[in-house]
């Protein structure tokens, strides 16, 4: 029997890739997924592409973000009323902070000074000092009904939180941790962003299929922008004018343009529930958790076509890459 034989080029090739794609994945670390209804995190090869361990911590971890200076990873635990650091590149645990209640999503500020927890089940936002390390509680607003997803000014003075239940977008005052105003945005408000300069938010209406566009200082709704059924989180796609919408009761991507503030295409053929997404550090690759499907999933953006996914846990929700630099806004909703 002939035995076949690699050509020198491409054995070549071949023990190269074998032997430096453990480096590779070092270098890149992995890819954090918190399994929201599985009490568990799952961490995936970004070179291969695999689950490579999946391990238990608090009771629904929904959403994380890395600390200002990406030296860990908090995954917030809204029923367990904790907070878990993980080491950003491996995944791995590193310490837990307690009595953090419920902690359903998180964010600091843009200058640092201040870490905001949105108590979904609660119905309150709990405002705590960033110090060092550590963090302070300076006060807790009652703020009904299901705040949920926020976001910040520029001027680091407001953080802004939407109200699930009473269809509500809520500015808070950082400095004296007061209610400024509530204002009517459209059925169940979830994921916010800014637009450049602050001029305008966006809300992501899960109740109905569209983006609401506040004139935020005006406290009115200026524009709707048709998206797709359950429109809930955003992600800018990092090319200073485009960002995309997770639709999780349509199952689609839809992609916004900042500038025109329009619908400029939509993804589909995805599984149920798309939800919290992140981006290559190469803006080439999408990755998506699908919240209904126990996977997550890789879209090539030159296509838009869904290329891979990859199984973890029950109601998959936020999801991490340490290949990127460092966020202070809030990440997976």
């Amino acid at each position: 029997m002939r035995k076949f034989a690699f050509p020198a080029v491409l054995a070549g090739a071949f023990a190269a890739a074998v032997l430096f794609a453990p480096l590779a994945r070092a270098a890149l670390g992995n890819i954090v997924v918190l399994n929201s209804a599985e009490a568990s995190i799952s961490l995936i090869d970004p070179v291969s592409q695999t689950l490579i361990e999946t391990f238990p911590v608090g009771k629904e971890p929904h959403h994380l973000m890395a600390t200002p200076d990406n030296k860990s990873l908090i995954v917030a635990n809204s029923v367990s009323n904790n907070l878990v650091f993980l080491d950003p590149k491996s995944g791995h645990i590193q310490r837990w902070v307690e009595n953090v209640e419920d902690p359903y999503q998180i964010g600091f500020s843009l200058d640092r000074k201040w870490f905001v927890t949105t108590g979904l089940r609660l119905d309150r936002i709990d405002i705590y000092h960033a110090v060092g390390d550590d963090i302070q509680l300076a006060k807790r607003v009652p703020l009904a009904t299901m705040p949920s997803h926020m976001a910040f000014s520029n001027d680091n003075k407001i953080v802004f939180v939407t109200l699930q239940i009473s269809g509500e977008l809520a500015a808070i005052d950082l400095a004296s941790q007061t209610v400024l105003w509530k204002m009517k945005v459209g059925p169940v408000p979830a994921g916010l962003w800014m637009t450049p300069n602050d001029k305008y938010l966006l809300v992501g209406m899960t109740g109905a299929d569209y983006v609401a566009v506040v004139d935020w200082r005006n406290q009115k709704v200026v524009k709707t922008i048709h998206t797709g059924k359950g429109a809930h989180n955003f992600r800018s796609l990092d090319d200073g004018r485009h960002l995309v919408v997770s639709n999780r009761v349509a199952s689609t991507i839809s992609i916004i343009d900042e500038e025109s503030l329009t619908n400029v295409g939509d993804i589909t053929g995805l599984l149920p529930g798309p939800d919290d997404m992140e981006l290559t550090a190469d803006k080439r690759y999408l990755w998506v958790t699908f919240r209904f499907a126990k996977h997550v999933g890789v879209i090539d953006m030159q296509s838009h076509k869904l290329i891979k996914t990859i199984a973890v846990g029950r109601s998959p929700h936020g999801i991490y890459f340490f290949d990127r630099a460092p966020v202070t806004a809030p990440n997976g909703a």
